[in-house]
């Protein structure tokens, strides 16, 4: 009587070897694929970040005769016009700018954003959050040495994300969305 001992008969080395080859092949194709696509999410995140900001400043503009969230401030002090934009974008806001935590007969515009400033989502300097104040130049230029994710004008209402860096593709940097 013979015995079948093939049933116990593991796989062999070139099976393995092949396995492995089929898996690398593989790898090479997907992973570049997905890293593409995650830089396209962040591009495509930025454009979306931006057409909301510039929504709601053009919005605040337009139910505040004209003027900008921080233009009522003079713009010497960066940082107290920058907490003054997001304020008047953030809570509810009478026609001179005057921000309120609740809606009343004083303060009947906004909020503009409901949750606060998003952040940035591309380059070295993503997640960050927050308004650089760039009063002299329209359009706003990118302030390397903020850890901030937006540089905006509160004259002219123009914002750009704070990064020079090139896009996916390499044709505009994203400052220029």
């Amino acid at each position: 009587m013979r015995i079948n001992n093939r049933k116990h008969r593991g796989f062999s080395l070139v099976e393995l070897v092949i396995v492995i080859i089929i898996i690398g092949i593989i790898a090479a194709i997907a992973i570049p694929r997905v890293s593409r696509g995650s830089r396209g999410a962040g591009e495509s995140a930025l454009s979306k970040n931006l057409s909301v900001l510039r929504n709601a400043i053009e919005l605040y503009a337009s139910e505040h005769d004209g003027d900008y969230p921080g233009a009522k401030t003079d713009g010497t002090n960066a940082a107290e016009t920058a907490l003054a934009t997001e304020a008047q974008l953030l809570k509810y806001s009478s026609a001179l700018g005057e921000v309120s935590d609740t809606r009343d007969n004083a303060h009947p515009f906004g909020p503009y954003l409901r949750k606060g400033l998003p952040p940035l989502s591309v380059g070295a300097k993503r997640g960050n959050v927050g308004l650089a104040i760039d009063i002299t130049n329209s359009p706003p230029v990118v302030v390397a040495t903020a850890d901030i994710g937006w540089v905006y004008n509160p004259k002219t209402g123009d914002i750009i994300a704070n990064t020079d860096e090139d896009n996916e593709a390499g044709d505009t940097t994203y400052d220029t969305y």
